[in-house]
């Protein structure tokens, strides 16, 4: 793994914090569906989701496979903790004053542990995934074409991703049909929006290199 300096440090914290920001926006957020086109329906998490596929292959691209499992692992201990904590902040008795807005809580919050258990599984699967054919794929073009490497490995962890998530998300809570819809047009959507969001991943790199090495990535 590349040696970390002060500068370096600083940028590796930064960068996880947008990480496991839009993982923990797609995990809270993500219940809601929206509708799409021809009848199909899309979840909310469509627009956070993407950055923490795009990240890990950031950070892997700079600092290398080592700090990208790193990464991973960090959001699958930090969804952990949230089930977790959501667990057991359900189960505290509640005070009589804050009553009113119990139902509700229990609701959003039994939701949002659900939907992290299946992100935890989901996350854990499909990001390990991308971080093995993201460096497959370096292998085998080597240190050039980064957006190439990074649409071959999201197109394959994202489809992992979503089959996974969907199902233990949302099976029993939609039909068969809208499941299906969900999965196709999530999938599809992701590996659309890590296209137009890899301008941004571009910029990460330039950003998180040392001006010596921003020139690599092409």
């Amino acid at each position: 793994m590349k040696e970390i300096n002060d500068s370096s440090f600083r940028k590796i914290l930064l960068t996880l914090a947008l990480y496991l920001t839009s993982l923990f926006a797609a995990n809270t957020l993500g219940f809601k569906v929206m509708p799409f086109i021809f009848g199909s329906h899309l979840s909310v998490a469509v627009f956070s989701f993407p950055f923490v596929f795009l990240t890990t292959d950031v950070i892997g691209e700079v600092y290398g496979k080592r700090m990208a499992k790193y990464f991973v692992w960090a959001g699958i201990l930090s969804t952990a903790l949230f089930i977790l904590y959501s667990f057991v902040s359900i189960a505290m008795p509640w005070s009589k004053d804050g009553l009113w807005a119990k139902e509700g809580y229990n609701m959003m919050f039994g939701i949002s542990i659900r939907m992290s258990v299946a992100s935890l599984l989901a996350f854990g699967i499909a990001e390990y995934q991308d971080v093995l054919s993201f460096f497959f794929f370096r292998e085998r073009c080597g240190v050039k074409y980064f957006w190439l490497r990074s649409t071959l490995s999201n197109i394959w962890s994202q489809l992992i991703d979503t089959v996974i998530f969907t199902l233990v998300a949302f099976a029993g809570a939609y039909s068969t049909p809208t499941l299906v819809s969900m999965i196709v047009t999530w999938w599809i959507y992701k590996v659309i929006m890590g296209l137009l969001y890899t301008p941004l991943s571009y910029l990460g790199i330039y950003l998180l290199r040392e001006k010596k090495d921003a020139s690599q990535a092409n």
